[in-house]
């Protein structure tokens, strides 16, 4: 019931537009000003220079004198223009003095430069959530140059993200308009990693809903969630504390063994990699066997694996293994050659 209650509660929270705080005070100071001055023009049939004059002195309470006599319905439009002017003047100017006096002008500029920076991601991911999981997802993209941007409800986790120069929005991942926002469309893949699985749930169905063909990873903290994660559509489900006790273990049993993996997939190291490289359709590597194309002489790499596209996994394939259109070929290898390994698999 509580992670319930938590969840109608952060539904509540949409995504913020844009158009508010400073921006929506001085729309509203500009509407103010074009209705003001037009009443006058077509009232009193002024000049717009004389109009716009007697609007600004009005609803800035200055009142030098009137630029000439007003008639009855003159007067009466005055009035209105006092009464609605005065107040979204004095509230645009307060906003923006507040943000000056307040240092928010740098956080205000910082947050349209991060909206822009999300309206041009293409094949990114989408990082939902910033606690101790997300944060650390964060930083491996950062560290591998993978474009992302992170969904957070909580205001000082996003502080603390574009702080660090990612580009996050405070919202709720589960609410399909801030999916679109982010680029659900144009994503590479999503990753719900919120505060709980009850969140992850809703998180995953709403982004299957809006994209079926979505790379979906989900973070689970219960083996009832395991299942849940999966029927809501998440391509594949991973429990934190399951991986870091298989890993304590495996340390324990095998540490060479350990060593080398984390060797080969570790963001620090620059040598050595070991990547996933995709067979696109019209590459010069399709239909052609492991030997016929000569991966380890021309690129200097190991085919540890082929996952074919129908998903069954072929380990330490003979050099027959014939490689095809929507197979994942696992290669271990030096970074530049992995580079240009997956050039030659897109490319005929």
């Amino acid at each position: 019931m509580t992670a319930l209650a938590d969840r109608s509660t952060t539904r509540r929270r949409r995504f913020v537009p844009p158009l508010r705080g400073p921006g929506l005070a001085v729309a509203l100071l500009i509407a103010v000003l074009v209705g003001g001055t037009l009443g006058y023009v077509v009232i009193e049939g002024w000049s717009v220079w004389d109009a716009l004059y007697m609007t600004v002195t009005t609803v800035t309470t200055v009142g030098f004198r009137e630029v000439r006599p007003l008639s009855f319905w003159g007067q009466a439009f005055t009035l209105l223009l006092v009464l609605g002017g005065v107040g979204t003047a004095l509230y645009a100017f307060s906003t923006v003095t507040h943000i000056i006096v307040e240092g928010g002008w740098d956080r205000f500029l910082r947050q349209r430069r991060f909206n822009r920076m999300i309206d041009t991601l293409t094949d990114h991911f989408i990082v939902c959530g910033y606690g101790r999981i997300g944060s650390i997802i964060a930083e491996q993209f950062h560290r591998q140059k993978v474009p992302f941007v992170v969904i957070e409800t909580d205001p000082e986790r996003v502080q603390s993200a574009q702080a660090r120069g990612f580009a996050a929005v405070q919202a709720d991942a589960s609410d399909e308009e801030t999916l679109k926002h982010v680029g659900i469309h144009r994503a590479r893949g999503l990753i719900a990693a919120v505060g709980t699985d009850a969140e992850n749930v809703y998180a995953i169905l709403t982004a299957r809903v809006l994209r079926p063909d979505l790379f979906i990873v989900g973070r689970a903290e219960s083996e009832d969630s395991l299942r849940k994660l999966n029927r809501a559509g998440a391509d594949r489900v991973i429990s934190p504390y399951r991986i870091g006790a298989a890993q304590m273990a495996q340390t324990a049993l095998r540490p060479a063994v350990v060593d080398f993996v984390e060797l080969a997939t570790g963001t620090d190291n620059l040598e050595l990699s070991i990547e996933q490289v995709a067979i696109g359709n019209g590459s010069s590597l399709a239909d052609r066997s492991l030997v016929e194309a000569n991966l380890r002489q021309r690129f200097g790499v190991i085919v540890v694996s082929i996952q074919r596209a129908e998903g069954k996994m072929e380990f330490n394939p003979p050099p027959e293994a014939v490689m095809r259109v929507g197979d994942q070929l696992v290669v271990l290898g030096p970074s530049p050659s992995l580079k240009q390994l997956e050039g030659a698999a897109r490319l005929a």
